[in-house]
């Protein structure tokens, strides 16, 4: 636990003080530590979405969103961008550091070498509907995972709980890849060990027994950047949704199955997918306009989705290293001619010209950019939050074991601010 400051923030209600210990971050704001309140005062605190609450207290991530900065333990988000890959980056999450060479070439082959299912859990994808949604899918078949791996289920045990770390590391791809064949109707391939993690993912979703398929680096590259650039982002609703899962003791397979549902609402992870819905919708660059002048009505439900962020109030340091991965993609591809691109650029130039925009401070976040990028791909919308789901398990996980070692950590118990019907006698149903 942090060490105290010597400040103390002092509560008066009701007629009695109360004097309450403040902590000081390496970043961010001070917290004031409320825990003795109910006991000294017998008062709650009020805080819908927990915006103003402090949960945990971690030292794996933190954002700065007035200066739009992300860190991932300490380092800034686009130096590790663009000087790391992903599985370095798994590996500084987990553990705290940046590898050196032989750590970082142990843990790439213990990765490597997980990546494979379990045999049986082909009948898990099956017993799906074909037009099953994929991230239906991964709910089903990460909880399951607990069904076959019993040797790394127990959290007391920290070799188990490396295990589990590693497990759903390497087969969230995997699983991400074959809830996207199973929905196309085509084979499911099989990961190779000769491939880099990108590259594995891609040739999983993308090749067929039919003919070889070899995975281009740029596109390798820039899929390695949406992982990282995704791999955590402080206690988010799904990261949340893993800890409190977690403080109940349950086993990992079961914590990240519960992340996996909670990423899946549109206000969450699904929201590139949403943003990319709303290009279609929108359709064609000289809709531009209109479009804009329907998000600046208030009166009018149309709300633009890819800008803005709820954290960030300056530019998400994660969409301009996304910009640029777009522009290396889109060259590439040689897509430019696609109505949705072209307007997602058109939208994108309005955007950082217009003085309604920035007054606002709605940048492009990177659902904006990822969105773009995976449809480019190739990738149809309903595989944009599965991505989202392997990228964000290394985070997950991290989290998940940095609570499990933390020794004031206890089973979450929010209360609430009970407004319903006063006590009251009950009435036999004759006299309703």
């Amino acid at each position: 636990m942090a060490d105290a400051s010597s400040r103390t923030a002092t509560l008066t209600f009701d007629g009695k003080s109360i004097e309450l210990p403040v902590y000081d971050a390496v970043h961010g704001p001070s917290v004031i530590d409320i825990r003795k309140l109910y006991a000294d005062m017998d008062v709650f605190t009020y805080d819908p979405g927990f915006t103003s609450t402090a949960s945990c207290e971690s030292t794996i991530t933190f954002i700065d969103g007035d200066k739009g900065e992300l860190l991932y333990r300490g380092y800034p988000i686009d130096q590790l961008a663009e000087k790391s890959h992903f599985l370095e980056v798994c590996y500084l999450l987990l553990f705290g550091e940046l590898p050196n060479a032989a750590q970082l070439e142990d843990f790439e082959n213990r990765v490597t070498r997980h990546t494979m299912l379990h045999e049986q859990m082909v009948y898990f994808f099956r017993g799906f509907r074909r037009d099953a949604h994929p991230m239906a899918v991964m709910c089903g078949v990460v909880g399951a995972m607990s069904a076959f791996y019993h040797d790394s289920t127990d959290i007391t045990d920290p070799w188990q709980r490396e295990v589990a770390q590693i497990r759903l590391i390497a087969k969230m791809p995997t699983i991400a890849a074959w809830a996207y064949k199973y929905s196309i109707g085509q084979p499911f391939i099989y990961p190779r060990n000769d491939l880099d993690y990108a590259s594995n993912f891609l040739h999983m979703c993308f090749a067929t027994p039919c003919e070889e398929y070899v995975v281009d680096p740029i596109l390798a590259r820039a899929m390695d950047r949406i992982m990282t650039l995704h791999a955590d982002h402080e206690q988010n609703a799904s990261t949340s949704t893993v800890r409190l899962a977690g403080s109940s003791h349950a086993n990992p397979f079961a914590c990240i199955a519960a992340g996996v549902a909670s990423l899946w609402g549109p206000a969450h992870g699904g929201a590139n997918q949403a943003c990319l819905e709303m290009l279609r919708e929108i359709g064609s660059p000289d809709r531009v306009d209109e479009y804009v002048k329907k998000a600046e009505d208030k009166n009018d439900s149309f709300r633009l989705m890819g800008f803005g962020h709820r954290v960030y109030k300056n530019y998400d340091p994660r969409a301009k290293v996304m910009q640029e991965t777009a522009k290396e993609v889109l060259d590439l591809l040689g897509v430019k001619d696609n109505p949705i691109l072209q307007t997602a650029q058109a939208l994108e130039k309005r955007a950082l010209e217009d003085e309604y925009f920035i007054s606002k401070k709605l940048y492009p976040n990177v659902d904006f950019y990822s969105g773009i990028i995976l449809e480019a791909m190739g990738f149809p919308t309903a595989m944009f939050t599965p991505i989202f789901a392997l990228s964000r398990t290394v985070g997950w996980i991290s989290q998940w074991k940095e609570m499990i070692e933390d020794p004031v950590q206890k089973i979450g118990r929010p209360r609430q601010l009970y407004t319903g019907a006063p006590m009251r006698d009950y009435i036999d149903i004759e006299k309703r």
